[in-house]
């Protein structure tokens, strides 16, 4: 066809340029499409930029929005509205256990063991009335994202200033007492895609005890039978989401500030060790938004294929 345009008298370069440049524009959205369904490091990668722009879209909008009433932690209710939809795009079904421990009328502290950026859909799914997390305060500085996050309550602390760490933790333990506050933190300090949990910082703990409230450990199950940065695979699949038995701070003093973080630790990391083992290779599966899941020829796809037809 484009011999046939170039023979005919009278086409000019330029429109021939002009008919290549529409016929590669067409083509390409075909030549995405067959890359997202053939490769999965391309897959991943477009999943992941999906994540990542959803979040800064969601937050430029709703920005303006929460700006009218302030800084206020009823502003977490339009982030956790942003963040639900995300896992029906990706295909992951989210099983919570145990979230009658939420149920608490006062303040309290979670604890959350921290793998990835998908801990965020996690969150969301649980994350009581009135809470908020603790962020590194770098996240204040990434626009519309930062803005969002103060707008909400988002508690911000310098993790590099030992002195001023204490003093927010200070200033959030009267808040939390004051204002019927709950605070989310990720005690491991960083992402950790491991099998077993990293050392507890213990500024949470330390929080719990100076407001004498009580701690809820929840830990959410590893993500590596669908999500793999290593391994460039972000498939469909079952998180777990499993909320422990609270631990009571009242009577205890910063002196029993380790070994509270110590025990709290353990707790956790065995929650972790046994969900490892029972979630493995019982991933649920769910029909993604964005695309193909788990290929069903795989020996797991395969599995969860004859799990569906029993």
């Amino acid at each position: 066809m484009l011999l046939i345009h170039l023979a005919r008298p009278g086409l000019s370069w330029g429109s021939t340029m002009d008919l290549l440049l529409l016929q590669g524009l067409l083509l390409l959205p075909l030549a995405v499409l067959l890359l997202y369904r053939c490769s999965p490091h391309f897959q991943f990668l477009c999943k992941v930029a999906f994540f990542n722009c959803w979040i800064v879209a969601l937050a430029t909008l709703l920005s303006p929005l929460a700006a009218f009433r302030g800084r206020s932690v009823e502003n977490m209710r339009l982030l956790r509205a942003a963040l639900l939809p995300l896992k029906r795009f990706y295909g992951i079904r989210m099983r919570v256990r145990g979230s009658e421990r939420l149920r608490l009328p006062g303040p309290f502290v979670i604890v959350c063991n921290h793998q990835a950026s998908l801990d965020l859909m996690g969150m969301v799914e649980v994350i009581p009335e009135r809470c908020v997390p603790i962020a590194k305060r770098e996240l204040l500085y990434l626009g519309t994202v930062g803005w969002a996050c103060w707008l909400s309550g988002i508690i911000f602390i310098e993790r590099q200033r030992r002195d001023a760490a204490i003093e927010v933790i200070s200033r959030t333990a009267s808040t939390m007492r004051r204002e019927n506050l709950r605070v989310w933190v990720f005690p491991e300090g960083t992402r950790n895609p491991g099998r077993s949990m990293l050392p507890f910082k213990r500024g949470a703990f330390h929080l719990a005890v100076q407001a004498q409230v009580p701690i809820v450990p929840i830990v959410i199950s590893p993500y590596r039978d669908f999500f793999s940065p290593e391994e460039k695979r972000f498939t469909s699949g079952t998180c777990t989401i499993q909320v422990l038995p609270r631990v009571e701070t009242c009577g205890l003093s910063p002196k029993d500030v380790p070994k509270l973080t110590e025990s709290v630790r353990q707790a956790m990391a065995e929650a972790l060790a046994e969900m490892s083992m029972s979630d493995h290779g019982d991933q649920g599966m769910e029909q993604p938004l964005l695309g193909p899941g788990e290929d069903r020829d795989s020996p797991q796809g395969q599995g969860d294929t004859a799990r569906s037809s029993k």
